[in-house]
C-alpha cells in the first residue's frame, strides 16, 4: 500500500512542483523597469497599480532650477504629457508645439497636452546636483538610493517574472 502512495505522490506532486517552478519564470507583473541602458539588466523596478502616471523631477545642470516631467504609461510605451520648468536656459523649450498648450503660472512655465510617445527613456543618473527623483502616487523617491549616480539607465514599462523581482530592487518596497 505504501508503494501505491509513493507512486501517486511522485505522479502528482512532482509535476505540480515543476509546473509551479516554471511559473516563476513567466513574466506577469507590470512594472516601470530601470535597467542598464546598454545591457538590459534589471536594476530596480516600481510595481504599477491602477495609477499609470509618474513624474521625474530633477535640478537642471546649467540653470540649477527644478524641472518636472510628467508621463503616462501604457502597456508598451511611455507618453510624456507635461513639462514644468522655471528658466528658458539651454535645453528647455521656449514654446509649445502642435496641439500642446504653453502657460506661465507663478513663475513656472508649463507645456501641457503633450503627446510625445516613447518606447523607453534613456537617462544618466546625475552625479553632482541633478538629484533625479521619481514621483509616483504622491511618494517621492531619490533614484540614487537604488541606482549608482553616473549610471546610464533605460526606463521602460514591461512585465517581469517572480525571479526577476528577486533580482531587481523594488523601489516601492
Amino acid at each position: 500500500m505504501s508503494s501505491n502512495f509513493f507512486k501517486r505522490f511522485v505522479f502528482f506532486i512532482i509535476p505540480l512542483f515543476l509546473f509551479s517552478a516554471l511559473l516563476g519564470f513567466i513574466p506577469y507583473k507590470q512594472v516601470l523597469a530601470f535597467s542598464y541602458q546598454d545591457q538590459g539588466e534589471l536594476l530596480a523596478y516600481l510595481p504599477l497599480k491602477r495609477e499609470k502616471t509618474f513624474q521625474i523631477e530633477y535640478t537642471h545642470s546649467i540653470h540649477l532650477s527644478e524641472v518636472l516631467e510628467t508621463y503616462q504609461l501604457s502597456r508598451d510605451s511611455i507618453k510624456q504629457t507635461e513639462l514644468a520648468y522655471e528658466d528658458f536656459a539651454v535645453g528647455m523649450p521656449s514654446n509649445a508645439e502642435g496641439e500642446e498648450v504653453f502657460e506661465e503660472k507663478d513663475g513656472v512655465y508649463h507645456i501641457k497636452n503633450m503627446n510625445r510617445t516613447f518606447e523607453y527613456i534613456d537617462l544618466r543618473i546625475g552625479q553632482v546636483g541633478a538629484n533625479h527623483r521619481l514621483i509616483y502616487k504622491k511618494q517621492t523617491v531619490l533614484l540614487s538610493r537604488f541606482i549608482k549616480p553616473g549610471t546610464w539607465i533605460r526606463i521602460s514599462t514591461k512585465k517581469i517574472s517572480f525571479w526577476e523581482q528577486l533580482d531587481g530592487v523594488n523601489i516601492n518596497g
